[in-house]
């Protein structure tokens, strides 16, 4: 089986979204859902250059005022979110995403932090707050901001330390201005920095790879995250042609990077997420966005209750996120969900098996039970009979969880527990 399928990184994906008929009032939705542990997401999609890997929603550059426009759509949809929820709701975790929140200048990021703590009412002082940054946005004084309003976990993407994989990569930097970024990160004090590295890279070797984890290594990060490459439609590297033996490729490339950073007394978390041994961790498990109970604002944000996934149109070609952007910014009644998919009772199982799953901790039998009434044999017999016989499953008493080889095909296993309603509804997506 082909060990590079697709990262789950959340369950169903926004291209099995559909536009929702009719709109449900976010006051409906929240009513009589769980409230005393939410966690919320920013999304800000704005980049000053879009590598070639990449098709999350963004735009390249801001024209002038469009930043505060959409700051300004932004509170007001904090704002009516806010009001939709119970009075006595409470945050737990909150995250910057994008695009490249560090994009925003210094008084801008100032705006974000305010919109949070006073539209939302989040106390940024004392919940974890994650922000993903890039090389050339992380200047001093923004770091200055994101530090004294709270910032726990700063996240850069630098994808490769050496320059000529990183060109390979569509991704123009250079490891000078890494090297300085992340000089710049660790003198403003965030207690964990995590690098997200890249395998896959066009020329990339085993030698080089570990060479450019090495660099990464030399700042001693709370976190690391290995991410194999992808190429995606509509990307940068969409036109260019991938070798015939690149799965091979890519998985001795993530056996060598897992290896060395075993090595170097790291603790795997997830196929893609290593954690430094005695590094105290920002959020129990694998930071992420996608469970139950999480409030999305931006264009881009996902939003999940119990019974219902929501968020705003998707895309990746430019002219499509600007054109989404642009009416996000003209929106002034934010009452009520757009897009989504409604999560019923199989999907709820198959998304909680899927994201324990992909956790190297995996799954205690007993919650499964205590919160569906039967075990995962129970539900998805074919799915973990498949599993065992290719040796994926781990040998753990009282758990269920991936084995060594069951973990390198992460991308495999979560795509095998897709419901046949999202594969059908994923397949259906017209990419634009």
């Amino acid at each position: 089986m082909r060990p590079y399928q697709s990262y789950v990184y959340a369950y169903p994906h926004k291209t099995a979204y559909r536009p929702l008929e009719p709109r449900p009032e976010l006051r409906e939705l929240w009513a009589g859902e769980p409230q005393d542990a939410l966690s919320l997401y920013l999304h800000i999609p704005f980049c000053e250059v879009r590598c070639g890997f990449c098709n999350l929603f963004t735009r390249i550059g801001s024209p002038d005022g469009l930043t505060t426009a959409y700051l300004d759509a932004l509170e007001r949809q904090a704002t009516t979110v806010r009001a939709a929820l119970d009075q006595g709701a409470r945050f737990a975790v909150a995250a910057f995403g994008g695009g490249t929140p560090t994009y925003l200048t210094a008084g801008e990021l100032e705006r974000l932090c305010d919109l949070t703590e006073q539209r939302m009412g989040v106390d940024l002082q004392a919940v974890p707050l994650s922000v993903e940054a890039s090389p050339d946005t992380s200047t001093a004084d923004r770091l200055e901001v994101l530090a004294a309003r709270g910032t726990t976990r700063l996240s850069l993407g630098v994808q490769s330390f050496l320059d000529e994989e990183a060109k390979s990569a569509v991704r123009p930097q250079k490891r000078a201005a890494v090297e300085a970024a992340l000089g710049r990160i660790r003198a403003a004090g965030f207690p964990v920095l995590n690098i997200d590295l890249i395998y896959g890279i066009d020329g990339q070797s085993e030698a080089s790879w570990l060479r450019s984890i090495d660099a990464a290594l030399a700042w001693r990060p709370e976190e690391l995250y290995l991410y194999p490459l992808y190429v995606r439609p509509l990307t940068g590297l969409a036109r260019r042609s991938t070798p015939q033996d690149w799965d091979a490729q890519r998985l001795a490339l993530y056996r060598a990077g897992r290896d060395h950073l075993l090595g170097q007394g790291y603790r795997q978390v997830s196929m893609r997420m290593f954690r430094r041994a005695g590094a105290a961790a920002e959020v129990d498990g694998e930071y992420s966005c996608q469970t139950d109970g999480m409030v999305g604002l931006g264009c881009g944000a996902r939003s999940y209750t119990a019974g219902l996934h929501y968020s705003f149109d998707y895309a990746v070609n430019a002219t499509e996120v600007r054109s989404i952007i642009d009416g996000y910014v003209a929106t002034t009644d934010f009452g009520r969900a757009e897009h989504g998919w409604p999560m019923g009772p199989d999907e709820a199982r198959r998304r909680h098996l899927l994201q324990s799953l992909l956790q190297a901790d995996g799954l205690e039998l007993a919650d499964y039970l205590g919160r569906f009434g039967s075990a995962p044999a129970e539900d998805f017999p074919a799915e973990l009979a498949a599993f065992a016989g290719r040796g994926w499953l781990a040998d753990s008493p009282g758990r269920l969880a991936l084995s060594a080889e069951g973990l390198a095909y992460s991308d495999a296993v979560g795509p095998a527990l897709f419901s046949p309603a999202v594969r059908a509804r994923m397949d259906g997506h017209v990419a634009r």
